[in-house]
């Protein structure tokens, strides 16, 4: 059985923090605000995996009120989102995502937020899919105030309840 997850994050942008997508450090003058490195990307995969499987949302298993997981890498939490969805018998096949970002332009760096993204994943590159879109000045996400992502995910299960 192939099941299918939607994931969704965003978050301001700030002065004094690392812009941090995909795994990937991008030159940036301002970062996302967040309790962990606030990887948009990477938490709406997180997000997309889990709910593939009925499993809940990313601050469910890793809530921002603990302090175990201040400033932690969100590729360490997407390794601990594919031991759940393993757990539960579930192997992911494939990875489609989407950053919406008026500003950094993002095109250079989607080999390497790939590459990360689908190591971590235990996927070859081909499986993980990275694009952007600008929001053309609407809205907070236009006006450069934050940045946002959506993925899909689909995940195989052989036994599932």
């Amino acid at each position: 059985m192939t099941r299918v997850g939607l994931g969704f994050d965003v978050h301001p942008l700030v002065a004094g923090r690392p812009l941090i997508l995909g795994g990937v450090t991008i030159p940036s003058d301002r970062g996302l605000k967040g309790h962990s490195d606030a990887d948009v990307l990477t938490h709406a995969i997180c997000d997309a995996m889990l709910g593939a499987l009925a499993l809940g949302d990313l601050g469910q298993h890793f809530p921002d009120s603990d302090p175990r997981y201040r400033g932690i890498s969100s590729l360490r939490l997407l390794g601990e989102c594919l031991a759940l969805v393993n757990a539960q018998g579930g192997r992911v096949v494939n990875v489609d995502a989407t950053v919406i970002a008026e500003t950094p332009k993002l095109s250079g760096w989607f080999g390497e937020m790939q590459k990360r993204l689908a190591e971590t994943l235990n996927l070859p590159p081909g499986r993980v899919s990275v694009k952007a879109k600008s929001p053309e000045g609407l809205g907070l996400l236009g006006r450069k105030e934050g940045i946002a992502a959506l993925a899909v995910v689909s995940v195989n299960v052989e036994e599932f309840e």
